[in-house]
């Protein structure tokens, strides 16, 4: 009997290809094939994909960047992938195709769209993304990672939860040390592409806290290449043992090892630290499209596990006391880190892998 194929498409940003990998390693383990369609940007995530997924890198195009030219390129390139991925899928004959988002996703759903081909998008964030709004009423189901989700009326759209990948689950629950006068391991995370605001306050942040607490302090910080050098310098200054990197291939075991995690609030770091449950100070990105990310942390907010800082009102002095009440209240970060957990839905990768599974039994349309 020939295997069932899943074709994945998902995006350049960590946002989108961690739970296209989650979704990866469920159906990998159920049997079938499995097929990734990215861009270069989403290849530099591939590495903790399974080794039996099948890798096809598009051409991607977005009318959000580049001048005049660049803009009259985009559709016929798009155009172009199209009619590839139409070629390639009657090769191939997919038996599903999953989108999570993103600008190289659009030749694969296109053509899974002309060819009537079962068809599904995951929605990360509580907003529809650019790419998935086109879709959505294209599609037998939008599955969504937060509820509620904006969607379409003719949309079909269901609460799956966000999947996080196998490395996450493998420390789900893990136990937490509630801060203490002991070395203490704060996580500072700007999404898989960084985020310069917090390399400008949560240094400066870290040196305005009382000394008998700095003292015990540990930090994995994730800066930008651009960044990285003043960040490192900085801490080196001021005497606070720093590990700066513009990118964590073990972010499940730094958060599991934290005691505070302080993170702008994308859909794959909430869902990582639901699953955890470690407690956060979330910082949400302020151009994201329809503010999503607020969307994103509120879960954890209203559940106690995480505080939530504007950009707009983010400082130095401010994030301090903050981190200051958190890592002098043991029983309040124990509490945040329970309540993270509640707030989880640690079988988002079961649910979303039956949806493929009913989808796969569907008749084409």
């Amino acid at each position: 009997m020939t295997q069932p194929l899943l074709l994945i498409a998902a995006g350049g940003t960590g946002g989108h290809m961690f739970p296209a990998q989650a979704l990866a390693e469920a159906m990998l383990r159920k049997g079938w094939r499995v097929q990734l369609s990215t861009d270069a940007r989403g290849a530099r995530y591939t590495g903790g994909f399974p080794h039996s997924t099948e890798m096809t890198q598009v051409s991607s195009a977005t009318f959000a960047r580049g001048g005049l030219l660049a803009k009259a390129m985009v559709a016929p390139r798009i155009l172009a992938g199209v009619l590839r991925a139409v070629m390639r899928f009657r090769r191939d004959q997919p038996t599903v195709v999953v989108g999570f988002g993103g600008y190289p996703t659009i030749p694969a759903m296109s053509a899974a769209w002309l060819l009537r081909l079962p068809r599904m998008i995951h929605e990360q964030n509580g907003v529809l993304g650019r790419v998935n709004q086109v879709f959505a009423k294209r599609v037998h189901q939008v599955a969504c990672g937060v509820w509620p989700t904006e969607l379409p009326i003719t949309a079909r759209g269901l609460h799956v939860g966000n999947p996080v990948r196998g490395a996450v689950l493998d420390r789900a629950g893990a136990p937490y040390t509630p801060p203490g006068d002991y070395p203490m391991n704060i996580l500072v995370m700007g999404g898989s592409q960084g985020a310069r605001v917090l390399s400008d306050v949560v240094p400066a942040a870290l040196t305005r806290l009382p000394d008998e607490l700095r003292q015990h302090i540990r930090v994995s910080h994730q800066a930008r290449d651009e960044d990285h050098a003043r960040v490192t310098q900085f801490y080196v200054e001021h005497g606070i043992p720093a590990d700066v990197q513009p990118f964590f291939h073990d972010v499940p075991a730094r958060m599991a090892e934290a005691q505070l995690v302080v993170s702008r609030s994308g859909a794959s770091s909430v869902a990582d630290l639901s699953v955890i449950g470690r407690p956060a100070i979330l910082i949400p990105y302020a151009a994201a499209a329809g503010d999503h990310q607020t969307a994103n942390a509120r879960s954890l907010v209203d559940a106690g596990a995480a505080i939530l800082i504007p950009e707009s009102a983010l400082d130095a002095d401010s994030l301090a006391a903050q981190m200051a009440t958190i890592l002098t209240q043991p029983q309040a970060a124990l509490h945040m880190a329970n309540a993270a957990l509640g707030a989880g839905a640690p079988d988002a990768t079961e649910r979303l892998a039956a949806l493929v599974e009913e989808l796969a039994a569907k008749e084409p349309s």
